[in-house]
């Protein structure tokens, strides 16, 4: 909703002319079915009983998602809030990478604990706390994910611990405490070091929590590659260790990892890489931007300044920013890049993590291209109800996945506290509603699979209860209404809450210093400083507003349509601009007032400012054909199959175009091992000649495509990850590359949704030789060709008056024909692109109470006498 106080009065009179035969009179017509507009006054501000509720809003709804995972899944990691029980490893099918993240430790958990703190459920948190003490050992067997381990659960035991001292020390609460969740976290520090145990000093990206990385009983160590968020996100968590245990290895390694990254960044651009080689340093991946794979480096660059006071993270973040500024912020998009050629974008999406950026825009002090993304962001999720996982440059789309991610609320919550505009509290009170409108369930909240059809998935993640609560809770909430001073604390990539104390009470540790050669770069009002709002936005306080309002209609989506009760459109025309008609442009409708298309004697229109006397003209041309997604299919055609088995596929940017092969592909299948193709492949010579089937997850596409190209295997299928997941209820994608050339890949790639792959697998494990045929669907054997029904684009412009008179010479026209008691639209000489078909007609009828209903063909012939004897054209 946007402010349109000092627009009121301006109005816009749409008037439609018809001159027939009979001289028929002008009339003014509002056309409720083309177009309609209310006014909108934005009324942002908050009262305290307002706040009030929505937070006890918020904390019903962390209520029902905890006391569901308590009631349901504890002492699992993961509540699976569809089916009402918890998630637990080797117990439910493998969902990949995604699986790494638990280890049998209570992840939900070590996660909450210091949100139960922030919203003062200090009896939950000291109970919490009990069971973690008592039930959770860190000591499995199982391998996880080192970046993953670290913000969730060693961060959660620290911000746990750091919370139970604060309420020790009070004498009211938690006596018995002993600092048993710090030496928890000493332990599982311990047993992420071992993944640091490489030549570069980068870690591996997993480790085995029994037996490290090396070890043979470990079943990992062979990994190369780790993303840079992976390795560049330690050193809150290890830093605060080492200065809360006294041991320096912990820091001393964080900082050794983020060193080689600096070192590594390419030094034209001052950007990094999303994948790099643990071993030789090389970059994998080189596209560079702030979302998935790079976004939390830059933010504990920043972080890490403020938690240590260690003035090398900030020149670093400085440095890298000025970069990001540069080359990867296109305001309000932020845009992914080549790290050696930055002036190119490599892809057309952006990913939802690249949310939490505008709050760390916020932390620096770069308040405009905060506001800025931002508003995108909040346009974004008015579109589509969320964020979907990936969206393209125009906001449709990409990843239609909504996995209850926090960052978007982050960044609302930072820009709330910078600027105090009540409007982001109204962004949050819409999070909340939506939240509890479409994702809520009778066992907790649950992710959506797509953002375009609302299905769930069965997955409640830890980081939902860490950080969507904590964020939305404070949002709504004084200082004082806090069981803690919040601005004591930093906040990790997780949420949890670490005392920006550390860098004086703790000292850093002998030996975990890191030297840095001095860069020169150019500084600005906040390179040494956090910002202050007086210097930002002196006496301004409509500074966000200023900002936002160049974005509202970002997207199309503009405000609710309501019939006005007059016949006339009011839109809010600036005194000196003409804003309305841009967001009319945006819908493809171009206005231009008579008075300036118009030869000679226009004055006459001058004396009513924003008055439009106009004819609409609707201009009949074939829509140009969208990039759509062609739908492939594997059909199963051994026996007892013989082709009456067809599953539904997508199809992949890169690799063999299966629509140019005339026959498509044929061969048996075989999986491969491991099932996940990322590491190097056991199973070589039985895949030579067949067709590979590998598990989606842990690498890119482009990645597994390679490994099992090198094999010999003549094709892939690749398998989704996301338990249920199925063609009918989620639209298909293309897969696409890994930001490098992919032209060395031949193979035909398709992707096979968790459901269909499923039918796939079973087959192979009852028949043991299945062979199958990859191939578009339209050519799928049986299969009769459809033809694509034809598009048309309907194009609107103004004509001038006399311009279609009587025995004027016209194109292919739709023309909005004026009758006493109803509008006409008939369809009429279409000669360009329907010559061939017959000409056929259609209207509707707009009563006098404004309503539209159906007419017959024949209507015309009908119309009251005062039309005239023939009013059709």
């Amino acid at each position: 909703m946007q402010d349109y106080t000092k627009r009121r009065g301006n109005k816009l009179f749409w008037e439609l002319a018809h001159t027939s035969g009979t001289g028929m009179m002008l009339k003014t017509l509002l056309i409720t079915s083309l177009l309609g507009w209310v006014k909108c006054q934005e009324s942002q501000s908050m009262t305290p009983e307002e706040k009030t509720v929505i937070r006890d809003q918020i904390i019903e709804m962390f209520d029902h998602a905890y006391g569901s995972y308590m009631k349901y899944a504890y002492p699992a990691d993961e509540l699976m809030p569809l089916s009402c029980r918890g998630r637990v490893r080797g117990q439910e099918p493998n969902r990949g990478d995604i699986d790494d993240s638990l280890g049998k430790f209570s992840l939900t958990l070590i996660d909450t604990l210091d949100t139960l703190v922030v919203l003062n459920k200090l009896d939950e948190f000291e109970d919490a706390v009990r069971k973690t003490v008592t039930d959770v050992r860190l000591d499995n067997d199982v391998v996880v994910s080192v970046f993953e381990t670290n913000i969730r659960v060693l961060g959660g035991l620290l911000g746990a611990h750091v919370m139970a001292d604060l309420l020790r020390q009070r004498g009211e609460r938690m006596q018995w405490y002993r600092d048993e969740l710090l030496h928890m976290a000493k332990e599982l520090g311990h047993r992420l070091l071992p993944a640091f145990n490489t030549t570069s000093g980068l870690p591996y990206p997993k480790v085995n929590l029994r037996y490290g990385v090396l070890n043979p009983l470990s079943r990992t160590g062979t990994e190369s590659d780790t993303c840079t968020a992976c390795a560049g996100t330690m050193i809150l968590e290890f830093a605060a260790l080492s200065r809360l245990s006294g041991e320096s290895v912990f820091e001393a390694n964080a900082r050794k990892a983020l060193d080689v990254l600096w070192d590594r960044r390419q030094r034209g651009s001052d950007l990094v890489g999303t994948v790099i080689n643990i071993h030789n340093e090389e970059w994998v991946r080189r596209d560079s931007g702030v979302g998935a794979g790079i976004d939390s480096y830059y933010e504990y660059l920043m972080k890490a300044y403020i938690l240590l006071g260690d003035n090398v993270f900030l020149e670093r973040f400085n440095i890298h920013y000025s970069a990001i500024m540069k080359y990867i912020s296109q305001p309000p998009l932020l845009l992914n890049v080549h790290m050696h050629n930055p002036t190119v974008s490599v892809r057309s999406w952006m990913d939802s993590l690249l949310a939490f950026f505008p709050g760390l825009q916020v932390l620096r002090g770069d308040l405009k291209p905060a506001i800025e993304t931002h508003e995108m962001l909040y346009q974004v999720t008015k579109q589509h109800k969320f964020l979907p996982e990936a969206f393209t440059t125009e906001f449709r789309v990409h990843w239609g996945q909504h996995l209850l991610r926090p960052e978007f609320a982050e960044s609302t919550y930072y820009l709330y506290k910078a600027t105090g505009d009540p409007y982001y509290l109204r962004v949050g009170q819409s999070i909340v509603e939506k939240l509890n409108a479409y994702a809520r369930v009778p066992c907790g909240f649950a992710a959506v699979q797509d953002v375009r059809t609302g299905t769930h998935e069965d997955r409640m993640d830890s980081f939902f209860l860490a950080e969507m609560f904590k964020y939305l809770y404070l949002l709504f909430s004084e200082k004082g209404e806090l069981p803690i001073d919040i601005d004591d604390y930093i906040f990790t990539t997780e949420a949890h809450l670490l005392p920006v104390s550390l860098s004086t009470t703790k000292p850093p540790c002998q030996g975990n210093n890191t030297e840095t050669v001095p860069v020169s770069q150019e500084e600005d009002l906040f390179t040494h400083s956090c910002p202050s709002m007086e210097t930002l936005f002196p006496n301004n306080p409509s500074f966000a507003k200023t900002i936002r309002d160049g974005y509202k209609y970002l997207t199309g989506v503009g405000r609710a349509f309501h019939p006005l009760p007059v016949r006339e459109i009011e839109l809010p025309l600036h005194d000196n601009g003409m804003e309305p008609v841009e967001f009319l442009k945006s819908m493809g409708i171009s206005l231009t007032p008579l008075n300036e298309v118009m030869a000679g004697g226009a004055g006459r229109h001058r004396e009513h400012k924003g008055v439009y006397r106009v004819k609409l003209v609707a201009e009949v041309s074939q829509a140009p054909e969208e990039e759509e997604v062609v739908p492939h299919v594997v059909q199963l055609i051994s026996p007892p199959f013989l082709g009456r088995t067809v599953l539904t596929a997508g199809p992949a940017k890169f690799g063999m175009d299966l629509t140019k092969q005339e026959h498509g592909v044929k061969g048996s299948i075989v999986k491969a091992s491991p099932y996940t193709a990322c590491g190097p492949i056991d199973n070589a010579v039985e895949l030579k000649g067949h067709i590979a089937l590998a598990l989606r997850g842990d690498c890119m596409f482009a990645v597994k495509a390679r490994r099992l190209q090198e094999t010999g295997a003549i094709g892939v299928i690749f398998i989704d990850h996301r338990e249920g997941s199925n063609s009918e209820e989620t639209p298909l994608f293309q897969m696409v590359g890994d930001g490098d050339s992919t032209e060395d890949i031949t193979l035909p790639l398709v992707f096979l949704f968790s459901r269909e792959g499923a039918v796939l697998t079973a087959a192979l494990e009852e028949h043991h030789n299945v062979d199958v045929l990859l191939l578009p669907k339209e050519r799928q054997l049986g299969h009769d060709k459809t033809e694509k029904p034809m598009g048309m684009n309907i194009k609107l412009r103004l004509a001038e008056e006399g311009e279609l008179d009587e025995g004027e010479e016209r194109g292919p026209t739709l023309e909005f024909v004026l009758e006493k008691e109803e509008v006409l639209f008939k369809e009429e000489e279409l000669r360009g692109q329907l010559q061939s078909q017959q000409q056929q007609q259609f209207c509707t009828r707009v009563t006098e109470n404004d309503r539209t209903e159906p007419c017959s063909a024949g209507a015309s012939q009908t119309q009251n006498s005062d039309s005239g004897p023939d009013t059709n054209p």
